[in-house]
């Protein structure tokens, strides 16, 4: 997965295990990942992408029996300070 996130200028963020879920969509949530994009529109393309599909039916269909999007979350260039 992670030759074809580098492809898109994508990276993993961070990769939690989860023991208890308080409150949310899903009880049955035991892992929480996030992934960074540049933009929106390179997101899209990365989910559309046939090497991306095939990669995930051999790795995460099987593994993983629910996957949600919890949030998406777009940076305004504008209002940031930098980074740090």
């Amino acid at each position: 997965m992670t030759p074809v996130l580098e492809a898109y200028d994508g990276s993993f963020g961070c990769d939690f295990v989860v023991s208890k879920v308080l409150q949310g969509p899903s009880d049955g949530l035991n892992r929480v990942s996030t992934i960074t994009f540049p933009d929106r529109a390179t997101r899209v393309r990365f989910f559309a992408d046939a090497h991306y599909r095939e990669v995930r039916a051999a790795h995460f269909d099987g593994a993983v029996a629910k996957a949600v999007v919890l949030a998406e979350f777009v940076e305004d260039p504008s209002r940031t300070c930098g980074r740090v």
